[in-house]
């Protein structure tokens, strides 16, 4: 099979269930230590995967009480993980409601430098309303508002990173010249929410530019990952949505004129692994008895609309909650956690535990063949070009997969024995992106 799997690292803290850093084992504070993620970094570049990933808010993640809510500025992170490692790429998750273009196409530029082609920006429009507060917004910003904002930024960033020439540099000690001044282009952007006159101070990398990865899976989300992503974080819970999914966002890309093999979609997957699948759900009970569910039922009460009060944990969730279009922050998750309490006809506390495991990601409770086969499946069925890996657990939920899933993937002729490439690109067979700028006035 000439088409390869695409295996991500999802890294979370002490890991994606919520009640993980409760387990004896685990270290409370590790999740703030930079050699705790190069050491994850190094266990998966030993699994050959693609990529870690971190996603982040510009504000507290959840609930201080709940769980880790301390986040270190992701792109910060994954520099002190780019110098020990020499081929896992590197994607950090960046809003574009709450930057200025210009810095965050510097900031990626930078951190493709320093790891030599292996970085990825994850563009978000920071579905976290609490945000908004830390920035100055007397009201959230609608979600069209966010998409319409986010549209503009990218093409910013895109010329911003496109405006260097791969000849730029002359070098000629003898004449006196480093840089060519007619390589280096001016974007002079002028927009509805932009300003840019360029050019970046941070010229292309091995690989181009920085890979762009997309996570909305709303209307106004599919639209622009049609438009720009290269690859697309999403979360699909049965084969049938994954498939449907898979299908509209490659036609959406085809009729964007765009290869929809240069994009990838990769729904996340929670595996819980046991040697036998009675030692798996072990571990899943352990981890769920752990929960408390005071805090997510909070979350959820806030959610729908309802007070808690009101909500009862062994009955279905309630009837008359607020419908999606009155969301304004993330409108395809509160769809996702909608239709997996009705399809699967779940007590909220069923609900609770389900987004406690992943957040609404696909939980898989079994042994590496059976996460294996499940893999195998959604990858040749037509519903996913890869997996955004979650463990539950870190770093032993890594270290699990890479050992016991990583080899029967590879006996399969699915995924890579060792990389082919350095660069992030060169994992996700994507092409090197064309200089976008070239037609604009050199610098002056």
């Amino acid at each position: 099979m000439s088409k390869k799997l695409v295996l991500n690292a999802f890294l979370m803290s002490t890991g994606h269930h919520e009640a993980s850093w409760r387990l004896p084992e685990s270290d409370t504070t590790a999740y703030r230590e930079v050699s705790h993620y190069q050491e994850l970094a190094r266990t998966a570049e030993r699994g050959k995967l693609d990529s870690v990933f971190f996603a982040d808010s510009p504000s507290i993640f959840g609930d201080l009480a709940r769980r880790p809510s301390e986040t270190i500025e992701p792109a910060l992170l994954l520099s002190a993980m780019a110098v020990v490692t020499t081929r896992i790429g590197l994607v950090a998750t960046a809003s574009t409601t709450y930057q200025e273009p210009y810095n965050l196409a510097r900031t990626f530029a930078s951190l493709d430098a320093i790891s030599h082609g292996r970085a990825g920006w994850n563009v978000v429009t920071s579905a976290d309303l609490k945000a908004s507060a830390n920035f100055g917004y007397g009201e959230p910003p609608t979600h069209a508002q966010r998409y319409e904002r986010a549209s503009e930024f990218l093409e910013v960033v895109l010329g911003l990173w496109g405006g260097w020439r791969d000849d730029h540099r002359v070098a000629d000690k003898a004449a006196g010249v480093f840089t060519d001044p007619s390589r280096v282009q001016v974007l002079d952007h002028v927009g509805e929410h932009f300003r840019v006159r360029g050019p970046l101070n941070v010229a292309r990398s091995e690989q181009g530019h920085p890979v762009i990865v997309q996570a909305g899976s709303s209307g106004p989300g599919i639209a622009l990952a049609a438009r720009y992503a290269e690859a697309v974080f999403t979360a699909q819970s049965t084969l049938e949505d994954g498939r449907r999914f898979y299908a509209e966002l490659k036609a959406a890309a085809r009729k964007a004129g765009r290869n929809p093999d240069h994009l990838k979609i990769l729904p996340g997957l929670v595996p819980i692994l046991g040697s036998t699948v009675a030692e798996a759900r072990a571990l899943e009970q352990q981890l769920d008895d752990l929960v408390v569910l005071d805090l997510p039922l909070a979350q959820l009460a806030d959610d729908i609309g309802i007070p808690a009060e009101q909500i009862h944990l062994d009955a279905p969730l309630p009837d008359d909650i607020r419908p999606s279009s009155e969301v304004q922050g993330n409108r395809a998750r509160y769809e996702l956690v909608v239709k997996l309490a009705r399809s699967e006809d779940l007590t909220v506390r069923r609900l609770l535990l389900r987004l406690g495991s992943g957040r609404g990601h696909r939980a898989f409770v079994g042994t590496p063949e059976q996460v294996a086969d499940t893999i195998e499946q959604w990858f040749t069925g037509g519903a996913a070009d890869g997996f955004n890996i979650m463990p539950a657990v870190l770093p032993s939920g890594l270290e699990a997969f890479v050992e016991h899933v990583v080899p029967i993937l590879q006996r399969r002729g699915l995924f890579r024995h060792d990389y082919q490439g350095t660069t992030l690109r060169d994992h996700y067979g994507l092409p090197v992106p064309a200089v976008r700028a070239a037609e604009l006035a050199e610098v002056g």
